[in-house]
């Protein structure tokens, strides 16, 4: 296998096997390592951008004081998990060992605005025009700077009078306990098409979904 080769799903799946502290997230792989101290976290900053230099090969990384936040996919493989990933997800948690960092997936989680329509063509170029988002899935709009949440167009026949909700994507390990949560703090679950989603509609009537890498990603 080549190093730009796009991986299977199952691929994916067998590649996390043999690390733990990452997740499959919105078509990358996604890990949040948590460090002693916020100068340690920095310390891990720049190992990772070693890393990435020596591989020519570059993950989004957000430092939170003593977290960091990293994601793994190949852009010039369509945005796709490929064995270049696999490898240095594999070199940032040894990295992460020498630095004390713990994992921490429970802090994995992910925004999308979905909007439920008949024809997303109709509507997608005036939302890409006015948030400067590009096109990624056919049905999605990305932003090219990685900062904002991803527009997804829920494809239906009879979208919901309230258009709009959000996708919240949580790794399928924590999604039991975020559901118990949601549920305790006054929403309904509607569980049927789980474990790729639950539909939550709180107190008011206001849907979201709670999602898992067994969704959209499989």
């Amino acid at each position: 296998m080549g190093a730009q080769d796009v991986l299977s799903r199952p691929e994916i799946d067998a590649e996390l096997a043999s690390l733990p502290d990452w997740r499959f997230r919105l078509g990358g792989l996604a890990a949040a390592l948590k460090c002693p101290t916020s100068a340690l976290a920095l310390d891990l900053f720049a190992a990772i951008g070693a890393l990435a230099q020596e591989a020519n090969h570059h993950p989004d990384v957000d430092w939170r004081y003593d977290t960091l936040f990293v994601g793994l996919t190949s852009h010039d493989a369509g945005s796709k998990v490929t064995a270049r990933d696999a490898a240095l997800a594999r070199a940032i948690s040894a990295a992460a060992a020498d630095a004390g960092a713990t994992a921490r997936p429970d802090l994995l989680r992910a925004v999308e605005i979905a909007m439920d329509s008949d024809d997303f063509t109709a509507v997608a170029p005036a939302w890409a025009a006015a948030l400067g988002f590009k096109a990624g899935e056919p049905d999605e709009l990305r932003d090219p700077a990685g900062r904002l949440p991803t527009m997804w167009f829920q494809q239906t026949r009879t979208p919901n009078a309230n258009r709009f909700h959000f996708d919240i994507h949580v790794p399928a390990s924590e999604a039991q306990r975020v559901l118990a949560e949601v549920e305790a703090a006054g929403a309904t679950l509607d569980r049927s098409n789980a474990p790729a989603f639950v539909v939550a509609t709180d107190a008011q009537g206001n849907r979201l979904c709670i999602c898992t890498e067994e969704g959209r990603d499989a």
